[in-house]
């Protein structure tokens, strides 16, 4: 009953810090990852109230790319059965690559069970700036012999303007220093760096990216697509936060689970108390079961109120965090003109539309007569409201970083 999220990122444009000289082959073409911010309206009913989403899902890391399969001479971090996998083409002497290596080393340590980091050398030796851009690409390819590649390779981004300055000797002469720095048999390295099967395998590397058609560096793939957007973190951890929810979505609508002649309070667990809903059973039974499948389901269960206002409304329901997931699911809104947004504590569907109700959900700081008929209303709180005051405000926008919000730690459904 799960299915892969459907996530919504524009793209914008691919910042590529350095091309290459000449690209002899088009760039595969397909659908690029994107990301689609207001969901298309689904198309198939799958239950009455309720109908399944009809959009491109984000492709799984198993799905086929049109480039080269990840093999022996890929070097990886993580795990094969992450959710997300990165594959990087970069450059050494590329100051753009160097940032992005810093904010993907930072999505993996914040997702180290679903992100898998593959780095491929697309060293653009011939380009002028980038002249020791190759012999940086032997030295990880001659640590990587004795264990130390990623070491060297977070070395060399960090310390790029001092060595990115020397002459190849003095570079060569540093470089034996960090590998003194790091332990490894130094003799040994300085070996390797030189051997022909690695100034071979470094050079093949530029060759492949030149036949594939790499328009420039960095070079970024999700799970095995173009990526053209942002490449800041928070774009990158928001695009990870959507695929790694795919795992936790559902194909299908819920099951009939509430008996809407009873009574049903929901008590949610926050860092700052615990709030309890009242809900309407009669006037929105579909939503409420909605609501109850989900909590039973541990949907709820530590996500982020992601948006605070306050003054006006506080939101959650969704476990990206990002404000953008969904439990793959959409159904009808229930409009009963009985209720009305005339009180703090109103709860309501968060929607991007008629019909596209799904997990989200928000709750009024005061009445918000402005909402009436736009947003299914399905519970009242009953207490708490001192708690949902104590929230941290949360504003998200695109591409501005966000303070941690609190936790919605668990939801206890009880029915009378």
């Amino acid at each position: 009953m799960r299915r892969f999220v459907f996530i919504s990122f524009f793209v914008v444009f691919f910042l590529s810090a350095c091309a290459p000289p000449s690209i002899p082959a088009a760039l595969p073409t397909g659908t690029p990852f994107v990301e689609i911010v207001s969901p298309t309206l689904p198309s198939t009913q799958i239950a009455p109230g309720c109908m399944s989403i009809n959009s491109i899902p984000t492709p799984s890391a198993e799905e086929e790319s049109l480039f080269p399969p990840i093999g022996s001479e890929d070097r990886v971090r993580g795990s094969a059965d992450a959710a997300v996998t990165f594959i990087k083409y970069s450059d050494f002497q590329c100051a753009g690559c160097a940032v992005l290596a810093s904010t993907l080393t930072q999505l993996a340590a914040q997702f180290p069970e679903d992100v898998r980091l593959v780095y491929r050398d697309f060293p653009l030796i011939t380009n002028l700036g980038h002249e020791r851009a190759g012999l940086a690409a032997q030295a990880v390819q001659a640590a990587r012999l004795q264990n130390k590649d990623w070491e060297l390779h977070e070395i060399l981004f960090a310390e790029q303007e001092v060595w990115g300055a020397l002459s190849e000797e003095a570079f060569e002469r540093w470089l034996a220093e960090q590998a003194s720095t790091l332990e490894m048999d130094g003799a040994q390295f300085i070996a390797d760096l030189r051997s022909d099967t690695i100034v071979e395998r470094v050079t093949q590397s530029f060759t492949k990216g030149l036949e594939i058609g790499i328009p420039g560096t960095p070079f970024l793939l999700i799970n095995g697509q173009i990526y053209s957007g942002p490449l800041d973190f928070d774009s990158l951890e928001r695009i990870t936060q959507l695929i790694v929810l795919g795992e936790k979505q559902f194909t299908s609508c819920p099951p009939t689970v509430i008996d809407s002649s009873k009574e049903y309070l929901a008590t949610l667990r926050t860092e700052k108390g615990d709030i309890v809903i009242q809900f309407y059973p009669q006037q929105a039974p579909v939503t409420v079961n909605n609501f109850i499948f989900l909590a039973e389901e541990g949907w709820f269960d530590g996500i982020t109120f992601h948006r605070v206002l306050q003054g006006f409304t506080a939101q959650t329901g969704d476990p990206s965090g990002t404000g953008q997931g969904n439990p793959g699911y959409f159904f009808e809104d229930e409009i009963d003109a009985s209720l009305s947004f005339d009180r703090p504590g109103v709860v309501a569907m968060a929607n991007v539309g008629p019909n596209t109700n799904g997990s989200q959900f928000f709750i009024t700081y005061a009445a918000a007569p402005d909402l009436n008929g736009e947003y299914t209303i399905f519970g009242q709180v009953i207490s708490g409201m001192d708690v949902l005051i104590e929230l941290a405000p949360r504003d998200p926008q695109f591409g501005i970083p966000l303070p941690a919000g609190d936790l919605l730690l668990s939801v206890t459904i009880e029915e009378r």
